[in-house]
């Protein structure tokens, strides 16, 4: 593909999440992202859902480097994975801060010796027929950058999260400048944030959630918990500050969200007054009024921080009536299910909870519809390819383009899988690579139609039939009677299971007397006739079909 340009999203189209984009010139590569998911309620002991890469398996020779815009999970959360799966690269880039997070999530891993490397924005990198620069924007998260690439075709610019925000809390906003300079040039195409291409207006600037913070924990009179991404260190910096107008001890609750603090006061990007935080074990030995929490489970992630107080499994925190939770963060779409169950039991344990739909206490790091037309007016690229959107906002980020003057045959909305080509005769969407998902279940990586997941939706639904045959095969005989069990079988109204069960058993002793009189010997032959009349049988009296496990035990 001598003198032609691939741009190839393997995630975060058609989704909310796993940000993963290779850029490919030439037969060379540079990654843009290699983020993660959270498992959605269906993906049963799932936990993680990663971009499926299959594509660069054999070809980390071909890689040049991995840019990471910014340190949020849905962005950095599977480069350990991609690193043990397909190899490192000659040289991984991002902010001071991301690079911080990242190298901490890799030690995690036991993956030391990185080719980590801090790339200040404005300050390009020659990386093989790539030239790599990291612009400076406002995010949620301090350190977010876009990432433009040049080749000799041109400079695609892949926006990361983004929104233009003028009074940002670290007094730095995005490189105006930098991004008309790039229009001024000539961009070729512009891969640009959709998150709330749904959004009219322009998105809030995080300096309005300070105040509005420290106002809501003025009127309250406990205890108060605060829960939002362990990555959004401007956010936890707020309370910090509010907390010290207010006297009140602040307690950093979570793994992730003390290690982020932590990395961040490193760097000088974040602060506390001495004495002003303390462990959570202490939290009992303050009176509840003087006491502000800041807690990971914002998304009622199963094992968060907030959600195990929730339901009374924190080793530190028991949430109780007085308390007040305070939801700085929105959910992200397909959470929305998991929020709300960690809510209610809030509500019933007595606790008072406030969101952003109370009070102003959380502003949204993407952009809304008129940061996506700056953008676009800024840069005016010569192509358009929404990103970082389900398909819905992928379209209305489409339409924005339209409404600036980008003609329709320059907007190209594809899906993971399916690149877009560029050569000096125009663009084109290519032929689909395929780009599903990889599921990680423990330490071990499957995908999505793995038997073992399967399973798992089958017992969760149906329950499991395990029947024990013991036979002679040496005189072809029944040797002793079946043993049925039944576990997690959904029962008719009015079955009696006994009854049901020793009906079974005669279903099975029969099938197993026909099977041996045929002078059937093989056990794998037994156990798929006893599993065929099992499920058979269970179907015609329960409509339900369970797993069924048959054992063969031969005497």
């Amino acid at each position: 593909m001598s003198g032609s340009l691939r741009i190839l999203p393997l995630g975060g189209l058609g989704e909310i999440g796993k940000n993963m984009m290779v850029v490919e010139y030439d037969g060379r590569i540079v990654i843009v992202d290699t983020g993660l998911m959270f498992p959605t309620a269906e993906m049963l002991g799932i936990d993680l859902v990663l971009p499926d890469f299959d594509y660069l398996r054999g070809r980390v020779g071909d890689i040049e480097a991995i840019v990471l815009t910014h340190g949020h999970e849905d962005h950095v959360g599977a480069l350990p994975y991609v690193i043990r799966e397909i190899g490192a690269p000659p040289a991984i880039y991002g902010g001071r801060l991301t690079i911080g997070m990242v190298r901490s999530k890799l030690e995690e891993h036991k993956l030391r010796d990185m080719p980590l490397r801090d790339l200040e924005p404005g300050m390009p990198v020659e990386a093989g027929k790539f030239g790599i620069e990291l612009v400076h924007m406002s995010h949620s998260i301090p350190d977010a950058c876009a990432v433009a690439l040049t080749t000799p075709l041109g400079t695609i610019l892949v926006t990361g999260d983004y929104k233009f925000d003028q009074t940002p809390v670290d007094g730095r906003p995005a490189d105006f400048a930098r991004l008309a300079r790039l229009g001024d040039e000539g961009l070729l195409c512009l891969c640009g944030d959709s998150t709330n291409a749904d959004r009219p207006g322009v998105a809030m600037s995080e300096a309005s959630v300070g105040p509005a913070l420290l106002e809501t924990f003025s009127r309250c009179d406990g205890r108060i918990i605060v829960t939002c991404f362990a990555s959004n260190v401007h956010r936890v910096q707020q309370v910090v500050d509010a907390a010290e107008v207010l006297g009140r001890k602040v307690a950093l609750v979570g793994r992730s969200m003390r290690k982020n603090f932590n990395i961040a006061s490193n760097l000088g990007i974040a602060s506390a007054p001495e004495g002003l935080l303390i462990q959570p074990r202490e939290i009992e030995d303050y009176p509840d009024e003087e006491v502000i929490a800041i807690s990971t489970g914002s998304q009622g992630e199963p094992l968060s921080a907030l959600r195990r107080m929730a339901h009374g499994e924190h080793r530190d925190v028991e949430l109780h009536s007085g308390d007040t939770v305070v939801f700085s963060a929105t959910p992200v779409p397909g959470n929305e299910r998991s929020v709300n169950e960690t809510v209610d039991r809030i509500f019933e344990i007595g606790a008072r909870v406030i969101t952003a739909a109370d009070a102003p206490i959380h502003a949204s790091g993407h952009g809304y519809q008129e940061d996506m037309k700056l953008m676009l007016n800024l840069t005016r690229p010569r192509y358009v390819m929404p990103v970082h959107g389900d398909f819905k906002r992928i379209r209305l980020h489409a339409l924005l383009a339209e409404s600036v003057g980008v003609e329709p045959e320059r907007i190209f909305r594809t899906r993971n899988g399916v690149p877009l080509e560029i050569g000096a005769d125009g663009a084109r969407l290519g032929e689909d690579v395929g780009a599903g998902m990889i599921f990680v279940d423990g330490l071990e990586l499957g995908e999505p139609d793995d038997a073992a997941l399967r399973d798992r939706k089958t017992l969760s639904a149906d329950g499991l039939v395990i029947v024990v045959a013991t036979v002679s095969l040496e005189d072809l005989e029944v040797a002793a009677d079946p043993e049925i069990t039944f576990r997690g079988v959904p029962m008719q109204s009015g079955e009696d299971s006994d009854r049901l069960i020793d009906e079974l058993a005669d279903v099975v002793e029969d099938k197993l007397e026909d099977v041996l009189q045929g002078h059937a010997r093989e056990p794998a032959l037994i156990r798929q006739e006893i599993h065929d009349a099992v499920a058979t049988f269970v179907y015609k009296r329960l409509k339900r079909r369970p797993m069924v496990l048959p054992v063969v035990i031969e005497v």
